[in-house]
């Protein structure tokens, strides 16, 4: 009797079936065979590695905290730096002059200070002429002093200002003083002036031939002949009036 034939194809590897046993002897000998055991310059290089790694990873979690640490320093640094960016900005450079310029310092008592000019140009030895010049000034005991006059030199190292022509002194306590010149010791808190000045304030009214100012000591002076009228003064002169006929 004779066998139909098969009319479905048949895979070569199912037809060998020795060369599949071969390969898969040949897979088994590769995952079982042993690892050569490391030699002696593979161990050195593997300890140089391991030795690295105990100072190099402390040392960048040392430099991470560090930088957690001053970055607010270091925010503020870049903050103060884009305001002076900003400043210098606003500055104008005409004719060699200086136009908005601004000056910061602090004086021996590290209290800050701060001088402006609508135009600055530089002079001999280093000096500064201004225009306008107008200065701010904490004094030792809280208070605020405000500068201004026409014209001014400024020596930056000395922190000397001399002011000229229509010299006006306000201080927020409320007094007031007048006078052509007035020289400023910025770094020592004190003001001089040889010439006539006129002073109006909480007490009264007080006009002199010169006058020293130690914003620092709380001194106050002025050189006669001068006239000083005191607010009680003024009221008993002002009720005599009203009683006269």
């Amino acid at each position: 009797m004779n066998t139909p034939p098969d009319n479905h194809p048949q895979r070569d590897d199912f037809s060998r079936p020795e060369e599949t046993t071969r390969l898969r002897r040949a897979i088994l000998a590769t995952a079982t065979a042993r690892r050569a055991p490391p030699d002696a310059s593979h161990l050195a290089r593997r300890s140089a590695l391991l030795r690295r790694a105990k100072w190099i990873l402390p040392a960048l979690a040392l430099a991470l905290l560090a930088s957690i640490a001053i970055w607010p320093e270091m925010d503020r640094l870049i903050n103060a730096n884009k305001t002076t960016l900003k400043e210098l900005a606003k500055v104008k450079i005409e004719s060699g002059n200086l136009v908005g310029v601004t000056y910061r310092g602090v004086d021996e008592h590290n209290r800050p200070f701060m001088i402006t000019a609508d135009n600055v140009r530089q002079g001999h030895d280093s000096k500064l002429n201004l225009t306008n010049p107008q200065a701010d000034i904490l004094t030792s005991g809280g208070t605020w002093l405000l500068a201004h006059a026409q014209h001014g030199i400024y020596m930056q190292h000395a922190q000397i200002l001399d002011l000229t022509g229509d010299v006006t002194l306000y201080r927020n306590d409320g007094l007031m003083m007048l006078s052509p010149v007035a020289d400023i010791d910025i770094r020592r808190g004190i003001i001089v002036s040889n010439t006539w000045v006129r002073a109006e304030g909480p007490f009264g009214t007080l006009d002199a031939s010169g006058y020293l100012l130690s914003q620092h000591d709380g001194i106050a002076q002025f050189r006669g002949p001068g006239r000083l009228i005191l607010n009680d003064d003024r009221n008993s002169q002002h009720a005599q009036n009203e009683k006269a006929p």
